[in-house]
């Protein structure tokens, strides 16, 4: 390693060892990013405004207090391009930083397409998934801050023990409402939880006012992530020693995810290629802005053509069928109004396996991208992501998440669409996790127990009428 130009880069002994034949690429932990990309500092049109639901007015810092950190929340509405990673966050962050990025050869060739596929693979983190990219660093924020105490909601349950971990480290109690489908499909997320030291409560509970009215309505409720959001939101604001923590949607947690597009500029670069098609899976949409941001950013100044391909259930379809509109962030609605696409905070989608899928709305910074036109969005169901993941794991041997196995199911459809343009192409996706707690998804996967279950259409369309009035 040597610096030119006052940068830091590979010298011919480091690359010695990046052969365009092989299969994986690793950075030395030197290359890791030092600062998280923003951007908000590229946006042609700004994000419209969080509002306050009693005035309709737009929030200001203050408002966010009771949940975050001021730290975060001045990341939260910041437009400056580079925010500086910390020093003590890097340092942990090494511990699995830089993740590898692989070329899925044997994938291409049982495709048998000429289309080069690359995956930039997040399960080597501790927990498992992308989610300690954003857990460490909010813990880390919180802890600075005095906070005792973090509460939060989780769905399949990774960002539960993304953050479960971070908080072992800070030496902070956390509390982890827990999608009640998910709890009872997954049992082994929760025990790493509490492996951790975290607690873990299925939702909706009887521990708060909001899981209560959801029980009094319906006692069989399989919940939903906008159900746990209002029970972690509400336990948090009771006490001063206690804050909110989110795994995706807002902009300070796909901000911290950046750093997985960061590190694949550097190691596609080093392989000689640049990605035509950039796929990922969405949910609240942070793994997706994680790969994807870094190099939307360059679309966003001229500097690229990249498509960008958004992959969701096709039974919780809040980019290709919802509604871009305000709306709350929680059934509950207890956080403020943000402008998203969205299902309607009611809506409870059918109790899937990709259960970090399971949302009703989508991250702000995502829809706004995808309203623009910069990123395409497309849905599939849950058994063809199971047959394209099953695939994956034959083929490269790493058995994909759930969650992740719809990204898998993207770029293999690129893939072949390449194929059959005789295009080579070249496709990078994010292996945002393995599936290596949700092994009886597969089980039922294998047994035939696993089936395309439709939403009720009924109840999106009454969501959708409920939505918050709000001039525009």
């Amino acid at each position: 390693m040597f610096k030119k130009g006052g940068q830091e880069v590979l010298s011919e002994m480091d690359q010695s060892s990046y052969s365009k034949d092989r299969v994986k690429i690793v950075l030395n932990e030197k290359n890791m990013p030092t600062h998280w990309y923003n951007i908000c500092s590229d946006l042609p049109t700004p994000l419209a405004p969080p509002l306050n639901p009693g005035t309709g007015e737009p929030i200001g810092p203050e408002d966010l207090a009771p949940l975050f950190p001021m730290k975060l929340i001045m990341q939260e509405v910041s437009t400056d391009k580079l925010i500086e990673i910390p020093d003590e966050v890097r340092d942990i962050y090494r511990q699995w930083r830089p993740t590898p990025l692989y070329r899925a050869r044997r994938l291409e060739k049982a495709l048998d397409t000429p289309a080069k596929i690359y995956y930039k693979y997040e399960g080597v983190s501790p927990s498992g998934s992308h989610k300690p990219n954003t857990a460490v660093a909010q813990a880390y924020y919180n802890k600075e801050e005095g906070v005792k105490k973090l509460t939060t909601e989780t769905g399949a349950g990774q960002w539960g023990s993304a953050l479960a971990f971070a908080g072992a480290l800070f030496g902070l109690e956390v509390d982890v409402y827990m999608v009640k489908i998910s709890f009872d499909q997954k049992p082994y997320r929760k025990a790493l939880m509490e492996s951790y030291g975290a607690r873990c409560v299925a939702s909706p509970s009887k521990e708060t006012e909001s899981g209560k009215s959801i029980l009094a309505s319906n006692p069989k409720s399989t919940g939903s992530l906008g159900i746990a959001i209002s029970e972690a939101v509400e336990m948090a604001a009771q006490r001063d020693d206690t804050k909110y923590a989110l795994g995706s949607v807002l902009n300070h947690v796909l901000l911290h995810q950046t750093i997985i597009g960061q590190e694949s500029m550097k190691q596609l670069e080093i392989a000689g290629d640049e990605p035509d098609v950039i796929v990922g899976c969405t949910g609240g949409g942070s793994n997706f802005a994680g790969i994807s941001f870094p190099y939307l950013g360059k679309n966003l100044r001229g500097e690229s053509n990249i498509k960008f391909l958004a992959v969701e259930p096709a039974n919780c379809p809040s980019l290709t069928k919802g509604k871009f509109a305000y709306d709350f962030g929680d059934t509950g609605k207890l956080t403020p109004l943000v402008k998203m696409h969205t299902l309607g905070s009611s809506f409870v989608p059918p109790g899937f396996h990709a259960g970090g899928l399971r949302y009703h709305g989508m991250s702000p910074l995502v829809s706004h991208l995808v309203n623009e036109g910069y990123i395409e969005a497309t849905s599939f169901n849950q058994i063809e992501c199971f047959d394209a993941g099953v695939m994956f794991a034959k083929a490269e041997g790493i058995l994909p998440a759930p969650e992740a196995n719809h990204a898998v199911k993207g770029a293999i459809s690129e893939a072949l669409l390449a194929k059959e343009a005789g295009e080579s192409k070249v496709i990078l996706f994010n292996l945002c996790g393995h599936g290596n707690f949700d092994m009886q998804a597969y089980t039922d996967y294998f047994g035939g127990n696993l089936i395309d279950e439709k939403y009720d259409e009924s109840e999106v369309a009454m969501a959708l009428a409920n939505l918050p009035s709000v001039s525009t």
